[in-house]
């Protein structure tokens, strides 16, 4: 857009990488089949195209001025809407029951704009986000890695991760500081995890990897006895991140059912 500077605030880095829009718009394939939600098109690098091919696109965008842009741009196309607010709060529950997510997410965002999804997974046939690269490390980490923790694990309840390929900073204007990654997201199907208690597992997760470098009996002293441990198959003397989601979710769910 003419004109248009980049806003902090906002955390925008707009992609201008015809070889790496080209990647993302073959990750997502999408089709007349499809209802393809944007989250951030800013300056619209894989809008166009998603117009072209989804069936109906939503495009769900926070900068007031690139909301004008987007609606000028799409006046009279009745398979594209544009929505002006904050993906944050966004109920994305009003848009169908088969949405694919996409979006080059604001870094500052990103985190807690993904925990906000899982909010509407039923909703979600699968999304693809541009992430921060570490944060998709993180994300897609294995126990025993060096960035598996609270997370991977969170995420992993719900969705499998894949990482499909990284983006170096100079695919953007301006450039961000840090490698970016691609990443798909799929939820996964329900009672994949059966997790009695949300908060506990967050609570144990939270408490362990506070203390990563404890032994995983030392760093949930306080919430759960050797016993305990014993019972979701989880040997005391390891450490938080050589455990897998599946025994986190089994010690949240024995202490859930020993708590009642």
């Amino acid at each position: 857009m003419p004109g248009h500077r980049a806003r902090k605030r906002f955390g925008q880095h707009f992609l201008t990488d015809p070889g790496v829009i080209d990647a993302i718009l073959r990750s997502i394939h999408a089709t007349k089949d499809d209802v393809v939600v944007e989250i951030g098109p800013g300056l619209g690098a894989i809008t166009a195209s998603l117009a072209a091919s989804a069936g109906h696109l939503h495009a769900v965008e926070l900068d007031r001025d690139l909301v004008a842009r987007l609606r000028r741009q799409y006046e009279g196309n009745a398979a594209v809407t544009i929505h002006e607010g904050d993906a944050l709060s966004f109920d994305f529950a009003t848009l169908g029951d088969r949405l694919r997510i996409v979006g080059n997410l604001p870094y500052n965002i990103s985190t807690p704009l993904l925990f906000h999804l899982l909010d509407y997974k039923n909703h979600i046939v699968d999304m693809h986000f541009m992430l921060q690269k570490e944060v998709v490390d993180r994300m897609a980490a294995a126990p025993g890695s060096k960035a598996y923790g609270r997370l991977g694990i969170m995420l992993g309840c719900h969705l499998n991760i894949e990482s499909l390929f990284d983006v170096d900073k100079s695919a953007f204007a301006p450039p961000p500081e840090v490698t970016s990654a691609v990443v798909r997201l799929d939820p996964l199907e329900p009672n994949t995890f059966d997790i009695r208690d949300q908060e506990l597992l967050s609570k144990l997760v939270t408490n362990a990897f506070m203390k990563r470098r404890k032994t995983i009996r030392n760093a949930l002293r306080d919430l759960a006895e050797i016993a305990d441990l014993e019972a979701a198959g989880i040997d005391p003397g390891l450490r938080p991140e050589q455990i897998s989601i599946s025994q986190y979710v089994e010690l949240s769910n024995h202490l859930t059912t020993s708590l009642r």
